[in-house]
């Protein structure tokens, strides 16, 4: 699909017909001539050209282990068709502000300055472990990642703990 802009066998002859000939009124404003007969086999060139401009997928592959490796060699139009993104480690004010955006709506017994001081923590505290993993690399060869879902799910934990510990204290006494 991302090689050829087709898959085969997905649309039967006559549907390609019908494609290639509903095409027909954009290929005269943006390829042909008007008074032109296009063949059926040029406008489905057109219309399948049309699909892979305008088609865009987006695929996420981890590039821990030998998966990544192997994918690459298996299927070459995966990685030469496309644009990779590498996503480097969040600077801290990003953390920052992602705990704040987070916890913003989530009911806290605390000040506003307590809970300012709580986002800056969790982002302190993903930063060091991503230092510490670069630590562990050092001692232990051993790539250890920590990403941007891992940083949400502790902020979700953090949530679900201090919520559970919460409704546990018994105010009135």
């Amino acid at each position: 699909m991302l090689a050829t802009g087709e898959i085969p066998g997905l649309i039967a002859k006559e549907d390609k017909d019908v494609i290639s000939l509903e095409c027909k009124n954009v290929w005269v404003k943006e390829a042909g001539a008007k008074g032109q007969e296009p063949s059926i086999l040029a406008l489905w060139i057109f219309f399948i050209n049309r699909v892979k401009d305008c088609l865009h997928v987006v695929l996420c592959f981890s590039p821990v282990g030998v998966k990544f490796r192997e994918r690459s060699q298996k299927f070459p139009s995966l990685f030469s068709q496309c644009s990779i993104d590498w996503f480097l480690p969040w600077p801290e004010d990003a953390l920052i502000s992602v705990s704040n955006k987070f916890l913003k709506g989530f009911k806290m017994d605390a000040t506003p300055e307590v809970r300012t001081a709580l986002e800056k923590h969790m982002g302190k505290c993903h930063d060091l472990v991503n230092d510490v993993c670069g630590e562990y690399f050092q001692r232990m060869r051993k790539y250890v990642y920590v990403t941007p879902k891992s940083y949400l799910s502790f902020i979700d934990l953090y949530k679900e703990v201090y919520k559970t510990k919460y409704d546990g204290i018994d105010i009135d006494e």
